[in-house]
Parts: C-alpha cells; structure tokens; sequence
C-alpha cells in the first residue's frame, strides 16, 4: 500500500526559511512522478512544484526562486526547501505521487495524483 507523510511544517516569521520532508512506503519513488501543493484557506489546491522519474523539476512560476525540491530515492523521501517565506506562503502542504510515465512534464494538475499525505501546516506570521 502506497502511504506519504508529510512533516516539517510549523509556525515561522516572514523572511524565514522552512524545510518540509515527505517519507513514502509502499513503493519504489524512482518510478514515480511527486509533486507538493498548497492549499490555503478558501482556495483551490494549487501545485507548488514537482520531479519526473527522471529527476527533472518543474515549479509553478510563483515559487520560482525561492521553492526548492529535492528527492532522495534511497531515503524514498520527497523535500521542500523554502526561502524567504511570506504570509501568502500560509497554507496545508501536501505531497502527491503517482506512478510516472516517461516524457511528461514534472507538475502536473491535482486530478493526476492517485496518492496524497495528510499534509502538513504552514503558518507564517508578519
């Protein structure tokens, strides 16, 4: 059974920086594309960015900069290095995956992702 947890969120100041993990079980990472969303108060999920099964990365053109992912598929875990935080950066933070066929782009739409974690919150105070 394919299972993401997410964890690393918290409450920080603006202008500080923040490192989120996602651990899966339950399969083989390298085989399948993952990819971090937000979702903050009365708004639509929206995808922060993601990586192929080929390590390419792809992020949504608000995060450019200061989101960063990574993958450590021998950890099978997922990360999020963010900079620079903002209260708009407020929000749940949730891992997805999905097995990944070859030659797509790395972030692709919420309704692609069969598996999700929990989520995480991000709070960022001014």
């Amino acid at each position: 059974e394919v299972s993401l947890v997410e964890s690393g969120g918290g409450s920080v100041q603006a202008g500080g920086s923040l490192g989120l993990s996602c651990a899966a079980s339950g399969y083989s990472i390298s085989s399948y594309c993952m990819a971090w969303f937000r979702q903050a108060p009365g708004k639509e999920r929206e995808g922060l960015g993601g990586t192929d099964r080929v390590n390419t990365y792809s992020y949504a053109d608000s995060v450019k900069g200061r989101f960063t992912i990574s993958k450590d598929n021998a950890k099978k875990t997922l990360y999020l290095q963010i900079n620079s935080l903002t209260p708009e950066d407020t929000g749940m933070y949730y891992c997805a995956a999905q097995v990944c066929p070859y030659g797509i782009i790395a972030l692709q739409p919420v309704s692609f992702y069969q598996y999700w974690g929990q989520g995480t919150q991000v709070t960022v105070s001014s």
